[in-house]
């Protein structure tokens, strides 16, 4: 290892390995393959060491540098006794192609950023509050009441009834274009609810008023973006014959209900209600006792950050922001700032994640904090669940992706690191209402 420059916590080393030093590990290389080799006009595993490196040399060459390369480097990072904070950096300084014909010497630098050094706070001195809510019984019923819309069921009107929104219409269609039906354009005994959006625009709109017995024509013009070309952006007549005019009903919520749902009693029903509230309150709880440590961390922690860490940081957070802005999806708050600002905000918000990152991971190599392989696996299958029918695809892309796999890590240990501070930590639970609870935190 040659001369260290340090900047901050950047470091750069250069390396160098003498030309005869890759001679005698090409050799060395060349010795352990040539057993196996088996070459035309040799017998096999006594092809001539030096036929070897005529024929192969320089790719067993590449080889050896590579290895050279990566063995060096580790020495050097363990030499100078320092943690990186992510992969060197190598910038070659010898000509590449005369080091692989043996003619000079390997020289490269190796930047890197360090870890800091930081003494993490005591988090048994931690003070966090927690905020709770009661389940009222007024939620639960509101709840049951959702349950039941979302199982709404439909009285025959009298004949003479006319149809009105949210009503469902039991009828006949044909559709035509050019005075011709086109495929798929018919049905019978159809029921449709009037406001629901189901059919194309315009169709549920002029069956308002129909009753039953009514024959009628529902002129539409198809979407312009319609799944079925040959019928994007034309015009149409259905000719609908109306059966039956159906109002909707809210059934009530009891014994029988809950059994239509295939439990075995009201009571059980109200049971799995109240475990849903209460799952989501807790979640909405862990949350915001969570922010509010973050917060605590950030304030107790003030050291140099690793630069690569936090432009990488940077890179990605502003990466996402323009996809959202030129998706026209901009924050109404960065709507009139500047770029710079902009830039000058979010690097903060960069720095605040990098510095907080080091510090639960290390607290959590203090407390001896792993993830176990299991763990792991059920994130990936979670993952893989959120693209239906390319389950297989997505476990065989984090499984190649050292990268995505860490990514995939990274939340895990982040919330055991958490739940060991929270358990560590002085929690104090605060009742709040359930409005304030479930309110977003602002950014």
């Amino acid at each position: 290892m040659g001369v260290e420059t340090n900047e901050g916590l950047s470091r750069m080393y250069e390396v160098s390995v003498p030309a005869a030093d890759i001679q005698k590990r090409l050799d060395e290389r060349i010795e352990e393959i040539r057993p196996q080799m088996n070459l035309k006009g040799f017998r096999p595993g006594k092809v001539p060491a030096s036929h070897v490196k005529k024929m192969f040399g320089k790719s067993i060459m590449g080889e050896v540098v590579q290895a050279l390369v990566e063995e060096t480097s580790q020495k050097a990072i363990a030499d100078a006794e320092v943690r990186p904070a992510g992969q060197p950096e190598m910038e070659m300084e010898s000509d590449m192609e005369a080091v692989l014909e043996g003619k000079a010497d390997l020289a490269y630098k190796m930047h890197v950023d360090i870890m800091p050094e930081f003494e993490p706070t005591d988090i048994k001195k931690l003070k966090v509050t927690k905020p709770v809510a009661e389940i009222s019984d007024e939620e639960i019923e509101e709840r049951l009441g959702q349950i039941a819309e979302s199982n709404q069921q439909y009285d025959k009107r009298a004949k003479t009834a006319k149809a009105r929104d949210k009503d469902a219409v039991v009828m006949d269609f044909v559709g035509k274009t050019d005075g011709e039906a086109f495929e798929g354009g018919a049905a019978e005994n159809h029921t449709l609810v009037l406001g629901s959006g189901s059919f194309i625009p315009g169709f549920e709109d002029q069956l308002v008023g129909a009753k039953a017995g009514d024959e009628l024509e529902v002129n539409v013009t198809f979407p312009e973006d319609y799944q079925a070309d040959h019928l994007a952006g034309k015009e149409a007549v259905f000719e609908v014959k109306v059966h039956e005019v159906r109002a909707p009903k809210t059934p009530e919520v009891d014994e029988d209900f809950a059994k239509g749902l295939g439990l075995e009693s009201l009571d059980k029903l109200k049971e799995i209600v109240t475990q849903q509230i209460q799952s989501e309150f807790d979640g909405a709880s862990r949350a915001k006792a969570k922010r509010a440590l973050l917060d605590l961390l950030d304030e107790k922690h003030d050291f140099d950050l690793p630069p690569k860490m936090v432009d990488q940081e940077f890179d990605q957070i502003w990466q996402q922001l323009q996809t959202e802005m030129d998706a026209g999806r901009t924050a109404e708050e960065d709507k009139d700032k500047s770029e710079d600002e902009l830039k000058e905000e979010y690097r903060k918000i960069a720095e605040r994640r990098v510095r907080l990152g080091l510090v639960l991971a290390e607290i959590g190599r203090e407390a001896e904090i792993t993830i176990a392989e299991n763990e792991v696996q059920q994130a990936l299958i979670n993952e893989a669940r959120n693209f239906p029918g390319q389950e297989r695809q997505v476990i065989e892309f984090f499984q190649q992706n050292p990268n995505a796999m860490a990514q995939l890590r990274a939340p895990i240990y982040e919330d055991k690191v958490v739940d060991h501070i929270m358990d560590v930590a002085k929690v104090e639970e605060k009742t709040v209402s359930k409005d304030e609870l479930l309110k977003e935190d602002e950014e």
